[in-house]
């Protein structure tokens, strides 16, 4: 099957996946986001440095090539199941798509569904859909712009809409590890069920890592958010730690422990959600 049909089917279906949110649902923690792909600096070996300095002049006078747009997407599909004296379950998908528009220009999504059920009651049914923008995104130094929805019935959250923009820069970027550090200015709009709505101000900072062990059979992410409110206290953070094994070229084994704190809840919700989960992620970048 040609790679366009494909794009074109994933793009449906993550077209379909976004548009079903109108359906129902805040999702405990923010999914870990793609690494950006390594600039070419960051590819080269030892030897092809010795090569393209021999070919320095002639390089810089060919005139550059436009970059081949790329498209990357990674699925994750996950959650616990128990039966008997307490029956239990959860469902957690999760998904990341990156659409490299330009040399300067990428989008990425990070949407997400979480479905989970105690002794037959509904305990949680969380939507999230997100849309961002990135500038000069191989550079150390680069900018972005999002929007994101949300609801959740964890925490009795009809709907929450979120516009920010900042900047991110790259602590470490190499083959096997990669950290990033982004701080953006947000605003924040909630409508609870039973709460009274919010419009506040945040500032948000994102700490996201990722490195791999033993020719990227292992791979360790974590993603920490914290998000203090401008002029008030209202304080919300979550953070997530992933094991990932891979099993073949595009599925690995996934393990996941997440926390999510929120300072704001409506009456009889805890402030603070764990979650454990386990499952498999199919990805291609």
């Amino acid at each position: 099957m040609p790679l366009s049909v494909k794009y074109a089917q994933l793009c449906l279906f993550f077209l379909c996946f976004l548009l079903s949110y109108s359906a129902v649902a805040q999702i405990v923690e923010q999914p870990d986001p793609l690494r950006p792909s390594l600039p070419d600096s960051a590819k080269i070996t030892k030897a092809d440095s010795v090569k393209a300095s021999t070919q320095q002049k002639t390089d810089t006078a060919r005139k550059a090539q436009p970059v081949s747009r790329t498209f990357r997407y990674r699925f994750t599909a996950d959650g616990t199941f128990t039966a008997g004296n307490v029956n239990r379950s959860l469902l957690q998908l999760t998904s990341a798509v990156d659409y490299q528009l330009s040399n300067y220009f990428k989008l990425s999504s990070n949407p997400s569904f979480v479905y989970g059920r105690q002794s037959g009651i509904l305990a949680e049914r969380e939507w999230f859909a997100d849309l961002r923008t990135t500038y000069r995104y191989e550079k150390r130094l680069y900018y972005l712009g999002f929007g994101s929805y949300e609801r959740s019935n964890l925490r009795q959250i009809t709907k929450r809409w979120t516009v920010a923009a900042g900047a991110g820069y790259k602590l470490l970027n190499r083959k096997r590890a990669y950290i990033s550090l982004t701080d953006v200015f947000m605003q924040e709009y909630t409508d609870f069920i039973e709460l009274d709505d919010i419009n506040i101000f945040r500032n948000s900072a994102r700490l996201y890592g990722e490195y791999t062990f033993n020719k990227d059979r292992f791979t360790i992410t974590h993603t920490a958010f914290y998000q203090p409110a401008i002029g008030q206290y209202n304080v919300r953070w979550n953070a997530s730690l992933s094991l990932q094994v891979k099993l073949t070229s595009s599925t690995s084994l996934r393990s996941t422990v997440a926390n999510a704190y929120e300072s704001l809840v409506v009456p009889g919700r805890q402030n603070n959600d764990f979650r454990f989960t386990v499952g498999l992620v199919y990805e291609k970048k």
